[in-house]
């Protein structure tokens, strides 16, 4: 299903077929401040793996992203962080950041890494945040590339809609994406440290 959702201004309704499909272990595609993503409830482990299959990784070796509503529920899935990171992160924040930190224990077991750390996103999209807020949890989000060598990340939903109708559930019309991700700043070691430089200004 292709569903057009305003960006700004996001249909209940919308955002309540969204939430159903999650709800029902779907997978949807979705807009966000950067490029489209690809995304599943976290608590729901065969939707999380054909996320893995639709992307060719390997469970244990994915790095995904959890996407957050607001900062509050940054204690529920991490370790403590320090109070410059916090600041860090409360100035960036939403915006096209990845942040990477210390998950704990209640993140659940399919995305426990060796690495035991999550990347945290708080787009500046009211789709994402919506869905999120809707939910009552985080979702779990990756990155769709382009098979083009050139264009890494498509930016027209109507063309991804057409790659990708017949293996995903929903893909969310939010008008053009960029074709630039998100700036990622590892927060685990003792000082942030930018290990990709994208839409983000460092």
């Amino acid at each position: 299903m292709l569903l057009k959702i305003h960006p700004e201004t996001p249909s209940a309704r919308h955002i309540k077929m969204v939430v159903e499909c999650l709800n029902d272990g779907g997978v949807i595609i979705y807009p966000t401040d950067t490029i489209y993503g690809l995304a599943c409830d976290i608590l729901k482990s065969k939707a999380f793996e054909r996320i893995a299959q639709i992307k060719g990784v390997r469970k244990d070796k994915a790095n995904f992203t959890f996407i957050f509503t607001d900062l509050s529920q940054l204690s529920e899935y991490t370790k403590p962080i320090s109070n410059e990171v916090f600041r860090l992160m409360r100035n960036s924040l939403p915006g096209p950041y990845t942040f990477i930190l210390n998950a704990n224990s209640n993140v659940p077991k399919i995305f426990q890494s060796r690495k035991k750390t999550l990347g945290i996103r708080i787009p500046e999209n009211n789709i994402p945040l919506e869905i999120v807020k809707e939910l009552g949890h985080p979702i779990m989000s990756t990155s769709i590339r382009d098979d083009d060598e050139i264009v890494e990340y498509t930016t027209d939903p109507e063309l991804i809609y057409e790659k990708y109708k017949d293996i995903v559930d929903i893909v969310i019309d939010g008008g053009p994406g960029d074709n630039v991700p998100s700036t990622i700043i590892d927060c685990t070691g003792i000082e942030p440290l930018m290990i990709r430089e994208g839409k983000g200004e460092v």
